[in-house]
């Protein structure tokens, strides 16, 4: 039996697409951005550490100076963040130098830990930014589900990827290691869910992302519906909630975000609704409020004219107000005696 997705098509076409954390971006012409996050920890089970973060890479042409960078970096500092994450698309105008020349003057100039989203590249790349201090590398294997991996990953002439030999390559090089899925991407069955979830154990990931997929209007997946099998996951609010409860049981030890995407879908409680059910962390964002309007990575994001001293004390208070504690520190995984009870 077939049904009618709305929600958009997984279509083949060229590479000019790419899932980005929970959304899809356009590659074409790209150049690079910068945009900052910042995430803060709430307490599950234990006091947890408040983390930021930078994103970089848009469909149109921003770029931020290193010293605007380290400007967001130290009001990282202010707030008490303990991480900051440096994410991107696959630019390689981002180079091996300048990105390690930032990691360089972020270790020398903060106590804060670093951790890279910067997609597919080389081991020179991942070896160098390691070397000068780069903690935690963060790489979404997007489904576990191969032949759909490669219909909304069309491969780029002779390049092949293999999302989950780059993730025991980082662990080889020392990284820390995140990765995740979308929930509800067109194609997506129950099956490949459940396999999914199983494969977040057997890699044994340090932090799991796991968000509803929001397709934009001016991408492929945003402008055209296909024919998907009656088992389609849902790009649901309650669905990923699910996810993110079953991922916590599978997966007690790692850090888990409650995604923006979330409170994108529901900005009353979304994201305090995600702790509830197992998640650990949230991203209030840094980015300089004049380059977050120029970012739509999906329409009506969340807490977009939000400035970072805003959203700080927004997202602390609800931390507080559903009785959990923010915690301090470079927060990494929930490490667990041997001892206690493993389940959540």
């Amino acid at each position: 039996m077939k049904k009618k997705l709305s929600t958009g098509c997984a279509k083949k076409t060229n590479r000019s697409w790419k899932f980005f954390g929970a959304w899809l971006t356009k590659r074409v012409s790209l150049t690079w951005a910068i945009r900052f996050i910042c995430a803060a920890w709430s307490k599950f089970p234990t006091s947890a550490p408040v983390i930021a973060a930078i994103a970089a890479s848009a469909p149109i042409t921003i770029k931020l100076t290193e010293e605007e960078i380290m400007d967001c970096v130290q009001r990282a500092v202010g707030f008490g963040y303990g991480t900051v994450v440096m994410q991107a698309g696959e630019d390689y105008g981002i180079t091996r130098q300048w990105m390690a020349n930032i990691i360089r003057r972020i270790k020398a100039e903060t106590n804060l830990a670093v951790t890279l989203s910067l997609g597919e590249r080389p081991d020179e790349d991942l070896i160098a930014w390691r070397e000068v201090g780069a903690n935690r590398y963060l790489i979404r294997f997007e489904t576990s589900n191969r032949e759909l991996y490669d219909r909304i990953h069309p491969p780029l002439g002779d390049k092949s990827s293999d999302r989950f030999a780059i993730l025991e390559n980082l662990k080889k090089l020392g990284y820390e290691v995140g990765s995740g899925i979308m929930i509800g991407i067109p194609g997506q069955t129950y099956k490949d869910l459940a396999n999914d979830i199983l494969a977040f154990r057997e890699l044994d990931l340090d932090m799991i992302g796991v968000g509803p997929f929001i397709p934009h209007p001016e991408t492929p997946l945003g402008q055209c519906s296909d024919d998907v099998a009656a088992d389609q996951v849902p790009n649901t609010e309650k669905m990923t909630y699910k996810v993110i409860a079953l991922t916590r049981l599978v997966c007690p030890e790692a850090n888990i975000p409650s995604t923006t995407a979330l409170a994108s879908l529901n900005k009353a409680d979304g994201r305090e609704l995600g702790l509830m059910r197992g998640a650990n962390i949230v991203m209030p964002n840094l980015t300089p409020p004049q380059y977050r309007v120029m970012y739509e990575i999906y329409p009506n994001k969340a807490c977009i004219n939000e400035t970072s001293e805003a959203c700080a004390s927004c997202l602390s208070m609800r931390i507080l107000n559903i009785g959990r504690t923010v915690g301090s520190g470079q927060g990494g995984r929930l490490k667990r005696n041997k001892h206690m009870n493993p389940q959540v």
